[in-house]
């Protein structure tokens, strides 16, 4: 099969949102009037960020979601997305299952894809996503303020509890093997509470690396230090029985993969984000508050927690 007719079979869809998409040297594309353009990018390497023999749906749904996450984490609308991909080989099966994924998650979400490229190489994806936002809302790492509540959605280190799963660190049961596997592979994105955060948040990221990692990327744009209660943070009842277990606790605050967004707001919005929260039908956890003082420091019933192990880096 020609690259052109693999990109015609299985890349090529309808557009809602863009003058002109797949087909042509450029796609063409309209900013609505005091809007912003958010854009950003990731790369999946096959072995790194997902296994080999990993699920084509899962891969197409998480290589896409992983991007939308970053729009949420901006406040921003996702409405467009490019995609290039290497593939060892024309595997028209995987390729079928890779698009459907991909697609679902498109049209979960109301995104375009709108151009691309394919070549021959070891298992590679690389996305770039677009959205708008309007002009000077975007919520930005950088904006914390001292005396903020930390907060945090979703359920934490489900994700790298399916994980350990995989790789025989722990051995779940049903249904906590399903809930776990289903954060690792078809994570959801928090696009609603992303759109509903904008001006309420003071700063905001999506949890990738880990939760105390992500969290220091904000301290450290803001020049602020921050105290997280353990106990206050939403997991799955297999983490909570084992919260003594130290790997259980790195599990929850560094093992990433999450895609919840982590936040800071002022403690006047509480009432907001609890009605939110019961809005969106979706948990938010006030886990901290950020400090003057430098530096993170986490505890569990008062007692202080390690925190030394670092979230995901890839040249770490």
């Amino acid at each position: 099969m020609s690259e052109f007719n693999l990109i015609a079979k299985y890349f090529t869809r309808p557009v809602q949102h863009a003058d002109l998409g797949v087909g042509d040297d450029a796609a063409l594309l309209r900013v609505a009037p005091r809007q912003q353009l958010a854009i950003s990018a990731d790369m999946l390497v096959a072995g790194t960020h997902f296994f080999h023999d990993a699920s084509p749906y899962s891969i197409g749904w998480k290589s896409l979601a992983v991007n939308i996450s970053d729009m949420a984490a901006m406040g921003a609308q996702p409405k467009w997305a490019t995609l290039a991909i290497a593939l060892p080989e024309v595997n028209e099966p995987w390729l079928a299952a890779f698009s459907k994924g991909f697609f679902a998650c498109a049209q979960a979400f109301d995104v375009d894809l709108i151009g691309g490229d394919t070549t021959r190489g070891p298992l590679t994806l690389s996305i770039q996503i677009m959205g708008e936002v309007p002009l000077g809302q975007a919520i930005q790492r950088n904006g914390a303020k001292d005396g903020d509540d930390i907060w945090v959605s979703g359920i934490i280190g489900s994700a790298a509890l399916g994980l350990a799963h995989l790789q025989a660190k722990v051995t779940l049961t049903e249904p906590t093997t399903t809930h776990c596997l289903n954060a690792l592979t078809t994570p959801t994105p928090r696009v609603a509470l992303g759109l509903a955060l904008r001006g309420i948040a003071n700063s905001c990221i999506d949890i990738s690396d880990g939760l105390t990692a992500d969290l220091n990327h904000i301290l450290k744009a803001s020049n602020l230090g921050a105290k997280l209660s353990l106990e206050n943070i939403h997991c799955h009842d297999y983490l909570r029985a084992h919260l003594d277990d130290a790997n259980i606790k790195q599990c929850i605050l560094a093992g990433g993969d999450d895609y919840e967004l982590l936040f800071t707001a002022p403690k006047s919005q509480r009432d907001y984000i609890q009605q939110l929260s019961q809005q969106l039908q979706l948990p938010l956890s006030l886990i901290g508050e950020t400090t003057l003082q430098l530096g993170l420091t986490v505890t569990h019933h008062q007692q202080a927690v390690d925190i030394t192990k670092k979230g995901f880096d890839h040249f770490g």
